[in-house]
């Protein structure tokens, strides 16, 4: 059936003045009210207002303007059904109900915004027009998406009307935005700007908290195969992250979930770094990592700090990637390549790998980032802020052994410490200037750690330094590492044993900076 009546009250008026532009030139009658009636009146466009279709004037500062049975009535009649209602109502049927809602994600991201502002950008009116419409989609399209304008257009120059499917998929869309709308407020009304000061500073996670996501893809399986799999894409994810990068590779295989898990662990140890920069990472563990002069340089050195790990890793850099880079990644097979950009040099070269997959990230986001992490639990979530230090941390700390880091050394340390943040607990990384060459992660024992640390490194360990993510408990640590060449350390300290540990350094030679921070990474 041919579309009668619109109704359009949007708080984002992007692509508006066209849509309703098109939906006039088909003679569909246009009910909208406040600044959307405006601003479609302004263009000449023809629009009959809620205050004169309901016979009710706006009131109480506009609160109340669409809450009405000749609304509500028009968007949830039945055809065949509930004509002789709508009668005695002395409403239409309303067949279009394009609704966005008022800013509340918006204003709640102003830090300077006060509670009172959060309150009346809390949207009563839309949310219940957008709900009415989505239960009635079979008959009653909901659009609260400006990106869809063209598609429902499209259907509607084909055959007069929106098509049940894609009405369908729109009214999922439209609870899936009310529900991410009220999980926002019923966040921002149980965390700390609606609490008193002292409330807060006991409590400062929202009591309810609810993470609204689309499925962008589904995969081909989990991390196994007897695993099923999809990814999802955090609603509003900042620019910069995995979710909002472009897929640029020749379209061989889709990413796996085991591919964004490390290319994310690759890509957030990258950010560490402003000069060239390369990580290359295996089962989430950066195996080498490197700065240089040139990106090309900087990938060298790292696929060759542990050259049969790298077979088939994941790589990130953080300069965009130039055709002389894209030659030296193409000798090796990897599985994924993530960058803020690639030349067009480097994609011909790299899309001649039709497996071998390029994500650029546009944005590129700061070491420091402020974000939530999440890890599932039986039953539940544990949620924390993202470990965004580890800059200067080994610069400001403290030395502790009568031999101070030469200056080699404390560049070293430096380096290390914030290749150590993103290694899985037990972490050690061995250094040598600003190059790994040994890593041990994910052991049990840190001792044990140490020693696989060192047998990465072979000769490399002599003349190199060790940086550890949490304190060593017993001076075996650092004596398997002075052992085979290690001459200066960092970590946390704060063991019960660390004036031993400190005494063990002095009689080994070492030099010790104590850093006052601890990073693991389960």
């Amino acid at each position: 059936m041919a579309l009668r009546t619109a109704l359009l009250s949007v708080s984002d008026k992007t692509g508006l003045v066209n849509f309703a532009a098109a939906l006039d030139k088909r003679g569909v009658t246009i009910l909208s009210s406040g600044g959307t009636a405006k601003t479609l009146a302004a263009e000449g466009i023809r629009v009959v207002t809620v205050e004169e279709y309901t016979g009710s004037p706006e009131v109480m500062g506009g609160r109340v303007k669409t809450l009405h049975p000749r609304v509500h009535g028009g968007i949830l009649a039945r055809e065949g059904t509930d004509e002789s209602d709508l009668e005695r109502l002395g409403a239409r049927f309303i067949d279009l109900v394009v609704v966005n809602l008022y800013p509340f994600e918006k204003v709640a991201s102003n830090p300077a915004a006060s509670f009172e502002e959060l309150i009346e950008n809390i949207d009563i009116g839309g949310p219940s027009m957008v709900r009415s419409a989505a239960k009635n989609h079979a008959r009653v399209t909901v659009v609260c998406d400006p990106s869809d304008y063209d598609r429902v257009l499209a259907d509607i120059e084909k055959t007069g009307d929106v098509s049940p499917k894609l009405r369908r998929e729109l009214a999922a869309k439209a609870f899936a935005h009310t529900a991410a709308y009220d999980a926002e407020i019923s966040g921002v009304l149980s965390g700390s700007r609606a609490l008193s000061a002292e409330e807060a500073s006991t409590s400062p996670y929202p009591r309810y908290l609810t993470l609204p996501f689309e499925r962008a893809y589904g995969l081909r399986y989990g991390e196994n195969p007897h695993q099923s799999g999809a990814f999802y894409i955090e609603r509003n994810a900042a620019g910069g992250t995995i979710a909002r990068a472009e897929s640029l590779g020749a379209g061989g295989k889709e990413l796996s979930f085991n591919n964004l898990v490390d290319a994310d662990a690759a890509l957030d140890a990258v950010r560490e770094f402003d000069r060239p920069a390369a990580v290359v990472v295996k089962h989430t563990n950066p195996c080498g990592v490197a700065v240089a002069a040139t990106l090309a340089d900087a990938y060298k050195i790292a696929r060759d700090a542990d050259a049969v790990s790298a077979y088939g890793g994941i790589v990130a850099l953080n300069h965009e990637v130039d055709g002389v880079t894209a030659k030296v990644l193409a000798e090796t097979f990897l599985e994924c390549i993530i960058a803020p950009s690639f030349s067009a040099a480097a994609l011909e070269v790299l899309r001649a790998k039709k497996n071998l997959r390029l994500l650029a990230t546009g944005k590129w986001l700061a070491p420091d980032h402020e974000a939530m992490t999440y890890k599932r639990v039986s039953g539940g979530l544990v949620v924390q802020a993202r470990d965004a230090t580890a800059s200067g941390e080994v610069l400001k700390g403290k030395v502790v052994t009568k031999r101070a880091p030469t200056a080699e050394e404390l560049a070293g340390l430096e380096f290390s410490w914030r290749v150590c943040k993103h290694v899985k607990s037990n972490a050690i990384v061995l250094a040598k200037g600003e190059r790994t060459v040994g890593i041990g992660a994910g052991q049990m024992s840190r001792v044990i750690s140490v020693q696989i640390a060192c047998e990465k490194a072979g000769e490399e360990a002599k003349g190199s330094v060790l940086s550890s993510d949490a304190f060593f408990p017993f001076a075996d640590g650092i004596e398997a590492a002075a052992k085979r060449g290690v001459t200066a350390v960092a970590h946390p300290g704060g063991s019960i044993r660390d004036t031993e540990i400190i005494a063990r350094a002095d009689d080994l030679g070492l030099a010790m900076v104590l850093t006052g921070a601890r990073h693991f990474r389960h």
